[in-house]
């Protein structure tokens, strides 16, 4: 069974971490950097969540099927809740296709540094904002 009950409920667990990531100088300055506009495909709940990189800031867009990406990522729920534990190995998955990306992958692979602090974050973002039940303990 899978960790989250439906997509709605990761869409809104994801989204708000992905605009707490937005709203993080650190990483959200070199997202920005690589004006990249990501799909992320999600299935087992089915979900989306659009990541636009291409403006002045970090823009989250849950349910975006129309603006046009430059990578589309395809996974499930619990892989991608797995991966910002740190515990997804983001070339393994694409090799073992429980990632599946279409685009330029390489830059994807680039932004990895980039992310690297926001898998600390994961888990206490879930205690604080009551979503403690899928922490990965």
């Amino acid at each position: 069974m899978a960790v989250f009950e439906s997509g709605e409920k990761f869409e809104k667990v994801l989204g708000g971490f992905f605009n707490l990531i937005a709203d993080t100088p650190l990483v959200a300055d070199k997202l920005l950097k690589s004006n990249l506009i990501v799909r992320f495909n999600y299935t087992d709940p089915d979900c989306v969540l659009l990541i636009d990189c291409s403006g002045d800031k970090v823009e989250v867009r849950p349910g975006d099927t129309e603006t046009k990406a430059i990578v589309e990522m395809k996974m499930k729920v619990d892989i991608a809740h797995k991966f910002w534990y740190g515990k997804v190995n983001l070339t393994m998955a694409l090799t073992r296709r429980q990632m599946v990306a279409k685009g330029p992958v390489p830059k994807i692979l680039k932004l990895l540094p980039a992310i690297k602090p926001v898998y600390a974050m994961y888990p206490k973002y879930l205690d604080e904002n009551g979503y403690s039940q899928y922490n990965i303990h």
